[in-house]
């Protein structure tokens, strides 16, 4: 009789082991490992994890290079947490790599992402187990309470004092004297409109048909002045100006009565001394009336 090569035991032996690599391989692949990628090594010192865990995924400008493998704690020391992390072999870290704590994500998970400047043509690279250099990034919520809470504070205080502003003057006599000011103004104004009303409905009408006829006696002296020979008119001006003209300078040369009275000297001081004599005439029968006048009843008496 033939010996079974796969008897029961061998059969449960490699059951059991292709069970125990299946579960290798799915909690490693749960957590995000690949056992068939080689990886390098590398360690950073925190003072504060913020809520890092193993396995939390790292980071080369937003694309995914590894996670961390474990961390280690020893609170006697400054900086008490040693992060291990792993990353593709294939990628070659420059001397001056930082390892970095930041937020992934708006629900405050954690995660590292490694920072460093382009390669040259000549760079050092890390080692594999290099303890690089760590820092902080500070979160959403840190920079909200950096840079929101004080001006939060701000605002508040200059609503405190609107508010103390509106309230003192909602209390005070001032709001109630405007109010009453405004309902004054306000019955005042529908007064007005009421007088408005009453004088466009009544008296502009006849206003208006007042202007009515005014404009149309307007149009008729219009017309009036449209038939008036006006060259004529201003013809006769100028025969009148001239003929003004001429009666003057027949005055200014003596010409005429007029004009000898108003050129001839003699003229004038004969009617001067004329006018002399004349006053002295009247002065004299003035005053001796008897000498030029006599009147009897009973005849004349000559002397």
């Amino acid at each position: 009789m033939k010996k079974k090569l796969f008897n029961k035991e061998v059969k449960i032996g490699l059951m059991v082991f292709v069970a125990i690599f299946l579960l290798y391989f799915g909690l490693n692949f749960l957590k995000g490992i690949d056992i068939f990628t080689t990886t390098r090594s590398y360690y950073a010192t925190y003072e504060n994890l913020d809520g890092l865990v193993a396995s939390s995924p790292v980071f080369i400008k937003g694309f995914k290079v590894g996670q961390v493998d474990e961390i280690q704690y020893d609170f006697s020391k400054e900086k008490p947490f040693l992060v291990k992390i792993s990353i593709e072999k294939k990628i070659n870290l420059p001397k001056n790599t930082k390892i970095q704590l930041f937020d992934n994500g708006l629900m405050g998970g954690k995660a590292i992402q490694l920072i460093f400047e382009p390669y040259a043509s000549t760079q050092n690279f890390c080692k594999n187990g290099d303890t690089l250099k760590s820092e902080v990034k500070p979160g959403l919520m840190a920079d909200l309470s950096a840079n929101l809470l004080p001006k939060i504070e701000s605002i508040s205080t200059q609503t405190d004092s609107l508010l103390r502003s509106i309230r003192s003057i909602t209390e005070g006599d001032k709001l109630n004297n405007s109010l009453a000011s405004i309902e004054k103004t306000t019955a005042d104004l529908a007064e007005t409109s009421a007088q408005m009303k009453t004088l466009i409905k009544f008296q502009l009408p006849p206003i208006m048909n007042n202007l009515s006829g005014a404009s149309s006696d307007f149009k008729t002296v219009t017309s009036n002045l449209k038939e008036i020979n006006f060259a004529s008119t201003m013809n006769n001006v100028d025969q009148t100006v001239s003929n003004l003209n001429l009666l003057t300078n027949k005055i200014n040369n003596g010409e005429g009565s007029l004009g000898m009275l108003l050129t001839d000297q003699q003229l004038y001081l004969n009617l001067a001394n004329t006018s002399s004599s004349a006053n002295q005439l009247l002065i004299d029968l003035k005053n001796n009336p008897k000498r030029y006048v006599h009147f009897s009843l009973f005849g004349s008496k000559t002397k």
